[in-house]
């Protein structure tokens, strides 16, 4: 099996050893870096499957360094705080994190995250699933080439918002809940926690209506979401 490189941002030397430790016994190879301006040097050089990311860095912040990555890397970031009120959760989600982890943390729930978040990456960016190429009024989605466009306009989607668009706009006419949506695209449980499924929702309608002008996705209240007619 190919090895998968994860990229341990965290300031305490500590966290970052016990981390690499717990990963790396499972056979992950992990890099550590120490200041959100580290992470984006090597983030930058090299391609990382998985990003593990403090908030409360030196140098660049935590969200910073996820505003910068979101405009060229689509690898899943989880990040790992100790600022872990709901404005925190959604904001960091809002700026392109795939998942949120409290801290202080359990070792078993952040390998079954890290490897929940890998399969899906994988699975995504190797182009798995129906269709190659989906339609959808002036929506195109091509899962192989990873792109989507608007009107003909090409529209930047983090892994997340791709698979979330993929999945809905192959099934057009099903109603997805969110414990669908969560647990399809997620690879995890549902806890019931609505946010994480509604911000990346509320994201990428931002980003389609941005680039062309109308509903895309339409919420059938008390149920879920659909493609628009």
């Amino acid at each position: 099996m190919e090895t998968c490189h994860i990229l341990v941002v965290e300031d305490d030397p500590d966290i970052n050893r016990l981390l690499c430790t717990v990963l790396g016994n499972e056979g992950y190879d992990c890099r550590a870096a120490f200041s959100g301006s580290e992470a984006e040097l090597w983030a930058t050089q090299y391609n990382y499957d998985l990003v593990l990311l403090d908030l409360m860095l030196p140098g660049l912040t935590g969200e910073e360094f996820i505003q910068k990555m979101r405009k060229k890397r689509t690898m899943p970031i989880i990040v790992l705080s100790a600022k872990a009120g709901l404005e925190d959760r959604v904001n960091v989600l809002r700026l392109g994190a795939d998942d949120f982890i409290p801290k202080p943390f359990d070792n078993a729930e952040v390998l079954a995250r890290v490897e929940a978040q890998l399969r899906r990456y994988k699975e995504f960016s190797g182009g798995g699933g129906e269709g190659g190429v989906l339609t959808h009024g002036a929506l195109t989605l091509d899962r192989e080439a990873v792109s989507v466009t608007a009107d003909g306009k090409p529209v930047n989607l983090t892994a997340r918002e791709f698979e979330i668009l993929a999945l809905l706009m192959a099934h057009p006419k099903k109603v997805f809940t969110r414990e669908q949506l969560y647990e399809q695209v997620w690879g995890g449980e549902y806890m019931g926690d609505d946010n994480t499924v509604n911000v990346h929702i509320s994201n990428l309608r931002s980003k389609l209506n941005k680039a062309s002008k109308g509903d895309y996705i339409k919420t059938v209240w008390g149920i879920g979401f659909k493609m628009a007619d």
